[in-house]
């Protein structure tokens, strides 16, 4: 699944990946994202999963405590792992926490560790909308870690430690497309319809007689979550300052009975006539510092484009990528109602991209910029 680089090239620096590993520990690591953090982190090149923490398991044994539910079976050698609490002594020998925390023990949690001189990279929603903290898709918007050394400075955390968050699983995919999007032309309006799989809900979130042969057109906060991070997301950095992007936005959010894979319709207005062609060409050519970079959770593409007229379909979709589940498949990019506007359907995996596989490439980029 990974591959390993010999040396990267960033600003103007040449950074020899080293062979020692990072020594990181998983906060809530037996929940449904916690556990693809756990296979993707098993044998990962950069990083040594060392501590794992639940509330509900301290002191059994991993593969004793976890309700294993994705494909495969728990690594060997995080089976064998004793279950931690989150005041253990173990993870202040750590470099890196990843935290799938919900985001009411998060707030306290990441606020504490970061203080103490771990970098935190989160997937919770208690600090991406904090005005000093990267709210961060690796492609997109890479820059921002730039504010990691103003947070650093306004905390008074001076012993290394910061925080840094992913966005919100929906916003991962739609953002990831409107990021090349937002090249062709300048963007008047964006209108959005998401159908989301029933695992961004978690295990225990949709009740099964809910969900089987239904579609619930609600998402508790989704719509202004993605709206919110978006803005933040690509917005842009004047000095110290993060300006954010203003695209007027409609987005509505649906629970539909799919298990992974979060599809949404997107239709973008543009202020002048364009051309599908200079979409399309835009969405299959990006890419961004990862893969520039060649890090290892990178897929060598990150947005696939497909041009049947069925395309793409969670089930047979959502694991597209050279490191499977990390690219965004696009589909049916197509003209709107006018000359102005372009349609297409986009597919992410929610658990893995939109979830634990973005926030370790996060942190692999984090490892390339040297800031831990």
């Amino acid at each position: 699944m990974f591959r390993m680089r010999g040396r990267a090239v960033l600003d103007s620096r040449v950074q020899t990946v080293t062979t020692k590993k990072v020594d990181v520990a998983l906060l809530g690591a037996t929940g449904s994202v916690g556990q693809r953090y756990v296979r993707m982190l098993s044998r990962h090149p950069y990083f040594n999963l060392r501590v794992v923490v639940s509330r509900s398991s301290v002191g059994r044994r991993y593969g004793e405590a976890v309700r294993w539910m994705i494909e495969g079976r728990v690594p060997d050698e995080v089976a064998e792992m004793k279950i931690e609490s989150i005041n253990s002594e173990s993870i202040k020998e750590c470099k890196l926490v990843f935290s799938a925390l919900p985001s009411e023990a998060a707030l306290e949690a990441e606020t504490r560790l970061a203080g103490e001189g771990l970098m935190v990279v989160s997937e919770a929603s208690a600090h991406r909308m904090d005005e000093d903290v990267p709210l961060l898709i690796p492609e997109v918007n890479p820059d921002h870690l730039r504010l990691v050394e103003l947070q650093k400075r306004r905390r008074g955390w001076e012993d290394g430690g910061a925080i840094v968050t992913t966005p919100n699983c929906t916003a991962v995919g739609l953002d990831m497309v409107l990021a090349p999007l937002l090249k062709v032309a300048p963007v008047s309006a964006i209108v959005v319809n998401t159908m989301q799989a029933v695992s961004g809900a978690g295990y225990l979130g949709v009740p099964s007689m809910s969900i089987l042969e239904n579609v619930i057109p609600f998402v508790k906060d989704e719509e202004e979550k993605v709206v919110r991070e978006s803005y933040k997301i690509l917005g842009r950095l004047e000095g110290e300052r993060l300006v954010p992007a203003f695209l007027p936005m409609a987005v509505s959010c649906n629970r539909v009975p799919t298990l992974d894979g979060h599809m949404e319709s997107v239709l973008v207005e543009y202020k002048d006539d364009v051309e599908v062609e200079d979409c399309v060409k835009s969405l299959a050519t990006f890419e961004g510092e990862p893969q520039k970079l060649r890090l290892p959770t990178s897929p060598a593409r990150p947005i696939v484009v497909r041009s049947e007229q069925d395309r793409p379909q969670p089930r047979l979709d959502r694991m597209e990528g050279t490191v499977p589940g990390m690219s965004v498949v696009v589909g049916r990019v197509r003209r709107g109602w006018g000359k102005n506007t372009v349609q297409m359907t986009l597919l992410s995996h929610n658990t893995v991209r939109g979830a634990a596989g973005g926030a370790i490439l996060t942190a692999e980029l984090m490892h390339a910029k040297g800031l831990f």
